[in-house]
């Protein structure tokens, strides 16, 4: 055998992973058609949705399931073989062929209970415990509903219109990517075959046909799929030795969802009725693990005055590949906001250890929060790029390093106290 260097034996093993993981298409792999809503209409709600295991059937995954997991199982002993059981990034690289090889497990599983246990493996599940803290995610959206329905939007400023175009929201963001991803040919381009209002790629977001935004909703494409998810990838793209960080296993889901939510937020882009719209997913999500069918999901959605079309295609993004009848949802929904808290939370605690040198690297391509140390040792040591790509509040961290500072104390505050104080005082004049 040719003698290797490390750097040559991890780019191999990251380009081995890249290729495995290529045919693997989870959305594709449980997307609906659009007969399966039709028929749930013509019904009058009555009936379930006629999409179980055999549905799935018929939607070929492209990949025999078993060659597909033991190719992931021989890189995985490949990497232990050559790099030893001790090294980090070996240890990383290992952990993300082991989840892949869940993931065809999970979509094997499509349409049955299995799928809803390993979906809560992959990506996490509502009765899950935020780290840090007694709170599970689901505490948390039922706390964030609580704040944010008792907010008069009227008082906010005028309320944004619908009257952005899909194309026009297109032409926008050209010019807009244009400046920002100055050395690679980013582009937006109108598409009919996403669920979805606007979803990203490589190196395009693809902009719903025939859908109506508002201009804010431009401003949060922009940041949230821009600069958020095609960035990392094109970061990633851009390494010539960690390849992998081009692409995002579930592992990467709630880094990178909250990352673009925190985009949203820092960058001061986003709306309560945005926000209501993330974390009602956390309760209808909590609402399926619990057996709610997809009837029942939909009127939770009517009932949060949500339209005919909203609900039906929210109802959807939680029985897709489960089970229409309850109990075994896909829980990928659940990284935006718990993403947001535990990005926001390293966040505060990297500047508080003082090592805000660290924060950049989550831009470096699709990682989860964990691996950030590993990986600004190994920018160190040259064997993974810095980002090339970096949102303005990351590439200058002044102004990031006061407001999380500020935000460290701020949380020792008796929030009961001041919320009495406070209330007795505008029930006095207000």
């Amino acid at each position: 055998m040719v003698w290797s260097t490390y750097k040559e034996k991890i780019k191999r093993f990251s380009e081995r992973i890249v290729e495995a993981q290529r045919p693997i298409r989870i959305l594709d792999a449980i997307k609906w058609d659009g007969a399966v809503l039709e028929a749930v209409r013509k019904s009058k709600y009555r009936e379930l949705p006629a999409v179980g295991p055999e549905y799935y059937e018929k939607i070929p995954l492209g990949y025999d399931p078993a060659e597909k997991i033991a190719e992931f199982h021989e890189i995985r002993t490949a990497i232990w073989s050559e790099l030893g059981e001790d090294d980090a990034l070996g240890r990383l690289l290992r952990e993300i062929c082991r989840e892949y090889a869940l993931v065809v497990e999970m979509l094997q599983a499509r349409g049955t209970q299995k799928f809803g246990e390993l979906s809560s493996r992959l990506y996490g599940s509502p009765k899950d415990r935020l780290f840090g803290g007694e709170q599970t995610v689901t505490d948390l959206g039922r706390m964030i509903y609580s704040i944010f329905n008792n907010i008069d939007d009227s008082k906010l400023g005028v309320p944004p219109s619908e009257e952005v175009s899909a194309t026009e929201v297109v032409e926008t963001l050209n010019r807009r990517f244009k400046a920002y991803f100055h050395d690679d040919e980013i582009q937006a381009r109108l598409s009919d075959g996403i669920d979805a209002d606007a979803a990203a790629g490589s190196d395009v977001v693809k902009i719903k046909e025939g859908a109506r935004f508002t201009r804010r909703d431009i401003d949060i494409l922009e940041v949230h799929e821009g600069w958020v998810h095609v960035g990392t990838t094109q970061n990633g793209l851009n390494q010539p030795i960690a390849k992998w960080l081009s692409k995002g296993p579930p592992r990467c889901a709630a880094t990178q969802e909250g990352l673009a939510v925190i985009m949203e937020i820092f960058t001061f882009r986003t709306y309560p009725k945005r926000a209501r719209a993330i974390n009602d997913r956390i309760l209808a999500i909590d609402k399926a693990m619990d057996g709610a069918n997809f009837l029942e999901i939909l009127e939770f959605y009517r009932t949060e005055g949500y339209s005919e079309d909203e609900s039906l295609a929210n109802a959807r993004r939680i029985c897709r590949g489960g089970l229409v009848t309850g109990g075994a949802p896909f829980t990928k929904d659940l990284s935006y906001c718990r993403g947001f808290i535990e990005n926001y939370n390293f966040i505060r605690t990297a500047i508080r250890s003082g090592r805000p040198e660290l924060l950049p690297c989550l831009f470096a391509g699709k990682m989860k929060l964990e691996d950030v140390p590993l990986i600004y040792a190994k920018i160190q040591e040259g064997v993974i790029e810095p980002p090339k790509y970096l949102p303005p509040a990351f590439s200058d961290l002044n102004g990031l390093v006061v407001w999380m500072g500020f935000s460290n104390f701020l949380n020792l505050a008796d929030l009961s106290q001041l919320q009495a104080h406070y209330d007795k005082l505008f029930s006095a004049h207000l």
